[in-house]
């Protein structure tokens, strides 16, 4: 079984099966926003995604935030050293992260679907600045663990690819 297979088998987020995603990577929140960007100014946005695009946008506002604040509920500390830091280190060493893109992260508020999607725009880009501004200690991911900035970084970067992906996607011929 191959590195990421097994992580996902371990329950890390879960890997995502989709066959329509693409093939987006980002090493920086600045490369994801510019992303965002794009697809904000989009009238149509084709997409494989489970989630809206708001539910989505908050999703991905909520992971950011809760590395400053603290997530709601965290895998154990032996899982975090172990599987997790595995994971996280897999997914650096491919430049890529895949996960269920319709798991919530574990404990956080419901996603509303038919909420604003220019507060939910507006609220990605404030928790990606909030990130660049913050100085103090971070908060450990649910799965990862402890994380320094840079990784942390990396970690948002990609998993904001990793949900754009689904956006925009080429129509199946």
């Amino acid at each position: 079984m191959a590195p990421t297979a097994a992580l996902c088998t371990l329950g890390t987020a879960g890997c995502q099966s989709s066959t329509r995603l693409r093939g987006l990577r980002f090493t920086t929140l600045s490369e994801a926003q510019d992303e965002l960007d794009r697809l904000a100014r989009l009238a149509d946005r084709p997409q494989t995604a489970a989630w809206t695009w708001t539910a989505t946008l908050t999703h991905c506002a909520q992971s950011i935030r809760f590395a400053l604040s603290g997530y709601p509920q965290a895998k154990s500390e032996l899982f975090q050293r172990t599987v997790g830091r595995a994971a996280y280190q897999v997914f650096a060493w491919r430049g890529q992260m895949s996960h269920d893109l319709s798991e919530p992260i574990p404990g956080a508020p419901a996603l509303l679907t038919q909420a604003d999607p220019q507060t939910a725009l507006a609220e990605l880009h404030e928790a990606i600045e909030a990130f660049h501004r913050h100085t103090g200690e971070l908060q450990p991911h649910f799965a990862y663990g402890r994380l320094s900035k840079a990784e942390y970084e990396l970690a948002h970067a990609m998993h904001l690819a990793n949900h754009f992906a689904a956006f925009d996607i080429t129509p199946a011929a």
